[in-house]
């Protein structure tokens, strides 16, 4: 018993795929699931799209918190401690959803689900590390992408379409959310119970102080200056902004439009239907045009690709502008362009994560990496604050030109670009190091 219990704990398919699946869960359940269920409870998209794009914060300021986690305690303490806390916080979702505070108390319990979800991130990434060699983190990276999407498709998908089953069933909102989060809350503390046992301890994982706040301080200041000082600096913020902006005006909305009445301008999908729309078709688009943008690049490099995967990133938004002024009762019409839109997205993102890497590279490269992660998700939280205010005084047709006429925004700051052509290129005399 054991000898088997110790080979599970070293077993890296024991623990990367659920790591990986909790890392998700807790992320599309605040930045989605929030959507869907506030809208269902009779929230106005002004307040919706405004609370929840708050949520982003977490992630925005992520970096400045990620170096205490490296030296408080270990990884492996963070993970099953933030698993353990999502877990809680899940379940005040559910338990504050059928009471008269019901909106206060979502948002506290979502904001610590956010604040746990980040550090969770950065304890998991980090441990991921650690817990494997060199050969398995290459081996096991598309592994960890696959199960992140699992869960991406379980949340929005699954979730929120039994969500619209209990709904039918106990005719009664609150009370359906309230069991669908009650659910994930009991998933997660499996998930505690479970990682509790079978992550690994690896012995880079010791719990020490290696170093003292100031010279953190001090570290953290030397990567801004560092950060700041790199060639084409303003160009690259600019773009690190402004590249995603017409997807953060969308991301929000386009959801809400889904499921929005018909006598609203919306599509007036049921929720089981947003879940096989958006959380199924729209996720399986989305990875495939991921896993083809990085086949490309990595085939002729990113300069390459660069001006492609901008229109693939832009011009599918039209879809949501046919959308609008037709009101296509065919589910078909509909997951074909959703699976358009979210295809575009994934291979025009590959642009974007791989410029990430190509900034970030040299001297301080991860913390760099962070910062501009940063910068990725302030992107998406910026427009999404006023987006629902926008879309609710001009209507949904109005409001999806101007996404389509803010892809000018993707274009310029994309000019102002200069990449080396080789980079993002497979390198083929790997044998001759040897």
């Amino acid at each position: 018993m054991f000898k088997f219990q110790s080979s599970m704990k070293r077993n890296a398919w024991a623990w990367v795929p659920t790591l990986y699946f909790a890392e998700g869960v807790p992320y599309v359940a605040v930045m989605t699931i929030s959507l869907i269920m506030y809208k269902r409870l009779g929230l106005s998209n002004t307040d919706i799209t405004l609370y929840t794009s708050w949520l982003y914060l977490p992630w925005v300021i992520k970096p400045l918190w990620s170096p205490f986690v490296d030296m408080l305690r270990t990884k492996r303490w963070w993970i099953v401690t933030m698993q353990l806390l999502i877990g809680a916080a899940l379940a005040g979702v559910a338990f504050t959803i059928p009471g008269p505070w019901w909106l206060q108390g979502s948002l506290c319990f979502f904001w610590l689900m956010a604040f746990s979800s980040a550090t969770h991130d950065i304890a998991a990434d980090g441990f991921y590390m650690l817990g494997l060699d060199q050969h398995e983190q290459a081996y096991f990276v598309g592994i960890r992408s696959t199960f992140y999407r699992i869960a991406t498709i379980f949340s929005s998908g699954l979730l929120v379409g039994l969500a619209g089953a209990l709904q039918v069933l106990t005719r009664n909102i609150r009370y359906s959310w309230s069991l669908v989060f009650y659910l994930m809350a009991g998933l997660f503390i499996a998930l505690w119970l479970y990682h509790s046992w079978a992550l690994p301890k690896p012995s880079e994982d010791g719990e020490k102080m290696q170093k003292t706040v100031s010279g953190i301080l001090n570290e953290f200041k030397m990567t801004l200056i560092t950060f700041f000082q790199k060639p084409q600096v303003w160009a690259g913020i600019c773009f690190m902004l402004f590249y995603r902006m017409p997807e953060g005006l969308l991301a929000k909305v386009s959801a809400l439009f889904l499921v929005d009445a018909g006598h609203n301008g919306g599509l007036g999908l049921s929720d089981g239907e947003y879940g096989l729309v958006q959380g199924t078709v729209g996720v399986i688009g989305l990875t495939l045009g991921g896993i083809l943008g990085g086949i490309a690049a990595s085939r002729d490099g990113l300069k390459r690709w660069l001006w492609p995967m901008v229109m693939a990133i832009t011009l599918p938004d039209l879809v949501y502008v046919y959308l609008s002024y037709v009101l296509p009762s065919s589910l078909l019409i509909v997951n074909i362009c959703v699976f358009i839109e979210q295809f575009g997205y994934g291979f025009g993102f590959s642009a974007y994560m791989l410029y990430l890497i190509y900034y970030s590279q040299g001297e301080h490269k991860t913390s760099h990496y962070a910062l501009c992660t940063a910068f990725m998700a302030l992107s998406m939280m910026i427009p999404g604050l006023f987006a629902g205010a926008l879309q609710e005084s001009v209507g949904y047709q109005t409001f999806f030109l101007i996404v389509v006429a803010a892809c000018s925004l993707t274009y310029v700051v994309t000019w102002f670009l200069k990449i080396d052509p080789e980079f993002g290129k497979k390198v083929k005399e790997e044998s001759s190091e040897a």
